[in-house]
C-alpha cells in the first residue's frame, strides 16, 4: 500500500484521531471542544441539500506576519518559529451594528485575524479590547438581543443596554472600556487587537503554557471624543472602511507589533484570579508582553464580497502547537462560529478561495450545498483501501487532566475573583484626567436617553459606585439621581 496522507479538517489541519472523540477519561461525557467532531456531526447533517447577526458591519485587508523572536520554548506550531513568514486575512467591524451602520458609533471593533499555515488556516478570532462582557456563553444571545433593536417597534434602546448591564456585574470592566474614548477609535489602523481567550501552547517536548495574544499598533492609539464620533455619522458612515482602503492603496502599510503574555502551566490553579476569565487581563506586572514579531497589512481585497463578506473566521481552527482553553467563552465559540458559517454561507464554506488553507485537503466531509471539491473513494473511516488516516502524534501535548462534579456554576473562587477591581484599577491608574471627564460625559450622554427609565438610572449609579465612588458620584450628578 502507498502512503497515506494525513486526514485533516476541511481547514486543512491535521485531524486528531479518525475513531474517538474526546472525552472525559475513556468512559466520560464528551467535550464541546472536540471541533473535529462537532465539523463531522455538523457537516453531515447538512449534506443533503444572510448578514452576520453580530460583526455586520466591516472592512479587511490581507497582510504578512514575520516573526523575529524565539520561542520555540513555548510552541511548536510553525507559523511562530523565528523567521516564519505567513499570509494572512483581516476583518475589522463593530459588534452590534447592522449593513449600513456607521463605522464611527460607540462600539468595540472586531480584530478577526486568518493566518494561511502550512498546516492549515489558523483564525484568531479577537477585539480591539482584551475582555469581553461576559464569561459564560449562556449569556451571549442575551447579551447581543440587548445591543440590537427591539422587538416591538425595531428601534435601538438604551434601556436595554444599561438594564442588561447593571444585572450582570461581570460586565463593567469591558464597559468601562467601552465609555472611554477607546469605544470610538479614529480608525481601525489606530487601535491596539487582542486574541482576548487564554489558549494553550505546547512545544515539540509537550511541555505546556497559557498565553495571551496582542497586537499593539504602529500608528499609536488614537481616539475620537464623542462629539467627533457623532459628528462623523453624518458626514462619512463608512469612514473606517474608506481610511483603510486608502491608505493601503497609497502604499502606506499599516502595521502592529505582535506580543504574547506566557504564563506557566502550573500557574492557573492557584492565580490571584482565575486565567480563563474573559473579563479580565493578566497584570503585566505578572507576566510581561514578549514581543515575538510585526504584522503588516499590505494588499486590499480586490472584491469585497467574495474576500471580506465571505471570509469567515473561527477559533476552533487550532493547528499543532496551539490548543483551546477552559474559558468558557472560548468554549462556546469553538462550536458557534463555525456553525454561523454553515448557516450563513453553507456547509461547503471552507471551499471558498478566500476560506481556503493552502495546504492540501483530505476530508471524508463530501457533497451538501455548492460542494465543487469532493474527496474521492473512499468516502468513510476507518477503511481499508488508502484512505487518509489521522496523525495523533502532531498533537501531542494538546491534553490536560481534568476533574470534577458536573455541574452549571460560576468559575471557582480564586482569592481576587471579583468584578469590579480591575474596572477600579482601570479608572484610578490607568485613565488620566481628561479620560475620567470624557469617561463620565459619554456614560451620562449614553444613559440619558429618553427610553432609558428612572430605575434602570439609579441602577446605572449604582453599577459604576461598585467601580469607584467618586466615579458613581458624578454619573448621579449628571443624571441627576440616587442623591447627586
Amino acid at each position: 500500500m502507498s502512503e497515506r496522507p494525513t486526514t485533516t479538517t476541511d481547514a486543512g489541519i491535521a485531524a486528531p484521531s479518525d475513531e474517538h472523540s474526546q472525552s472525559i477519561g475513556p468512559n466520560g461525557p464528551l467535550l464541546l471542544q472536540d471541533h473535529y467532531l462537532i465539523q463531522k456531526m455538523a457537516h453531515f447533517n447538512r449534506e443533503r441539500v444572510p448578514e452576520r447577526v453580530v460583526h455586520a458591519k466591516g472592512g479587511g485587508a490581507f497582510g504578512v506576519l514575520e516573526i523575529t523572536e524565539d520561542v520555540s520554548q513555548y510552541t511548536k506550531a510553525g507559523l511562530f518559529q523565528p523567521g516564519a513568514r505567513t499570509e494572512s486575512l483581516v476583518r475589522f467591524s463593530t459588534v452590534a451594528g447592522e449593513l449600513g451602520s456607521a463605522d464611527s458609533g460607540r462600539d468595540p471593533r472586531g480584530f478577526a485575524i486568518k493566518f494561511y499555515t502550512e498546516d492549515g488556516n489558523y483564525d484568531l478570532v479577537g477585539n480591539n479590547t482584551p475582555v469581553f462582557f461576559i464569561r459564560d456563553p449562556q449569556k451571549f444571545s442575551d447579551f447581543i438581543h440587548s445591543q440590537k433593536r427591539r422587538a416591538d417597534n425595531h428601534l435601538r434602546d438604551n434601556n436595554m443596554q444599561w438594564d442588561f448591564w447593571t444585572l450582570s456585574p461581570e460586565s463593567a470592566h469591558q464597559v468601562s472600556f467601552l465609555m472611554t474614548d477607546r469605544g470610538t477609535p479614529f480608525s481601525w489602523r489606530h487601535m491596539n487587537g487582542y486574541g482576548s481567550h487564554t489558549f494553550l501552547w505546547y512545544n515539540a517536548a509537550g511541555e505546556k503554557f497559557w498565553v495571551k495574544y496582542h497586537f499593539k499598533t504602529d500608528q499609536g492609539i488614537k481616539n475620537l471624543t464623542g462629539e467627533e464620533a457623532d459628528a462623523l455619522l453624518a458626514v462619512d458612515a463608512d469612514v473606517h472602511l474608506r481610511d483603510l482602503y486608502e491608505t493601503i492603496k497609497r502604499g502606506e502599510h499599516p502595521s502592529w507589533t505582535v506580543q504574547v503574555q506566557v504564563m506557566p502551566f502550573e500557574d492557573a490553579a492557584d492565580y490571584r484570579f482565575n486565567p480563563f476569565d474573559l473579563t479580565k487581563v493578566w497584570p503585566h506586572a505578572d507576566y510581561p508582553p514578549i514581543t515575538i514579531g510585526t504584522w503588516t497589512l499590505n494588499r486590499n481585497p480586490e472584491n469585497y464580497f467574495a474576500e471580506i463578506e465571505q471570509a469567515s473566521f473561527e477559533p476552533a481552527n487550532l493547528v499543532p502547537g496551539i490548543g483551546a482553553s477552559p474559558d468558557k467563552m472560548l468554549q462556546g465559540r469553538l462550536f458557534s462560529y463555525p456553525d454561523a458559517h454553515r448557516y450563513r454561507i453553507g456547509p461547503n464554506y471552507l471551499q471558498l478561495p478566500v476560506n481556503r488553507p493552502k495546504n492540501a485537503v483530505h476530508s471524508y466531509n463530501k457533497d451538501g450545498a455548492m460542494a465543487f471539491v469532493n474527496p474521492p473513494d473512499p468516502v468513510y473511516a476507518p477503511n481499508t483501501v488508502g484512505g487518509p488516516a489521522a496523525d495523533p502524534e502532531l498533537w501531542k501535548g494538546d491534553s490536560y487532566e481534568v476533574a470534577g462534579e458536573i455541574i452549571r456554576s460560576a468559575y471557582t473562587l480564586h482569592r481576587e475573583d471579583d468584578d469590579f477591581g480591575q474596572p477600579r484599577a482601570l479608572w484610578e491608574k490607568v485613565l488620566s484626567d481628561t479620560d475620567r471627564d470624557h469617561m463620565v460625559s459619554n456614560i451620562v450622554g449614553h444613559a440619558s436617553a429618553a427610553e432609558v427609565t428612572a430605575d434602570t438610572k439609579k441602577r446605572v449609579v449604582e453599577y459604576w459606585r461598585n467601580v469607584q465612588k467618586d466615579l458613581g458620584d458624578r454619573v448621579a450628578k449628571g443624571l441627576g439621581v440616587n442623591g447627586a
